[in-house]
C-alpha cells in the first residue's frame, strides 16, 4: 500500500483513501466515514439518505463530491463516493452522532481561532511557533526558519517599494496579488 492509495485506521475501522498528486488533495471515502461515526447497519442507505436531505437544503458540498475507484471488502475495485478533506469536515458537521461531536467542536474552535487570527495577525505567528515545538522542532531551527520567513517578507517590501516608486504598479489593479 502506498501513499496514492492509503487504508487509515480509525478506532480499528478502516478509511479508505486517495492521494492526488495533481490537486495535492486527499479523497476519503464517504461511507467509510459515515459508517465509523454512525455505527449505521449500512452506512450506504445512510450516505443515500443524507445526501437527498442536503440536496433538498441547497447544500453544495454533495454536488462537488465524486466517485473514485476503491478496494471494496470483496477485493475488487469500486466505485464509491469520496470527499476533499474539506469537504469531508463539511459532511460531518451535517451527521448527529455522538461520534461527530468531537469532529464537531474541534472545527467550531480552529474556526473562532482562525478568526481571532485575522484580527490580530500575531496570534497566527504564537500558533506557528507552538506547532513547529509540538512537532519536535528545536528552537534553533524555528528561530532560523522564522528569520528566512522575515528576510523573505523584507525583500518583498522593498521589491514592491521599488516597483512602486519607479511607477511599474501605476497602471495596474490595487486588488490584484503581486508577482515576482
Amino acid at each position: 500500500m502506498t501513499k496514492e492509495t492509503a487504508i487509515k485506521l480509525f478506532e480499528e475501522k478502516q478509511v479508505r483513501s486517495i492521494w492526488d498528486a495533481k490537486e495535492e488533495k486527499w479523497y476519503i471515502s464517504i461511507v467509510d466515514v459515515i459508517e465509523l461515526l454512525t455505527e449505521s447497519s449500512d452506512a450506504n442507505a445512510y450516505w443515500r439518505k443524507l445526501k437527498q436531505r442536503l440536496k433538498e437544503e441547497g447544500n453544495e458540498t454533495v454536488t462537488n463530491c465524486h466517485g473514485l475507484k476503491m478496494l471494496a471488502a470483496d477485493g475488487k475495485m469500486r466505485m464509491t463516493d469520496v470527499a476533499d478533506v474539506e469537504q469531508l469536515f463539511r459532511l460531518i458537521q451535517s451527521i448527529p452522532s455522538p461520534k461527530a461531536e468531537p469532529f464537531k467542536l474541534w472545527l467550531a474552535k480552529v474556526g473562532s481561532e482562525r478568526l481571532d487570527e485575522m484580527q490580530d495577525p500575531e496570534l497566527s505567528i504564537d500558533r506557528g511557533l507552538e506547532q513547529y515545538l509540538k512537532l519536535g522542532y528545536s528552537e534553533s531551527w524555528i528561530n532560523q526558519r522564522f528569520e528566512g520567513v522575515s528576510r523573505m517578507i523584507l525583500f518583498y517590501c522593498a521589491y514592491v517599494a521599488n516597483k512602486l516608486t519607479s511607477g511599474l504598479l501605476a497602471d495596474t489593479n490595487p486588488k490584484a496579488p503581486l508577482t515576482y
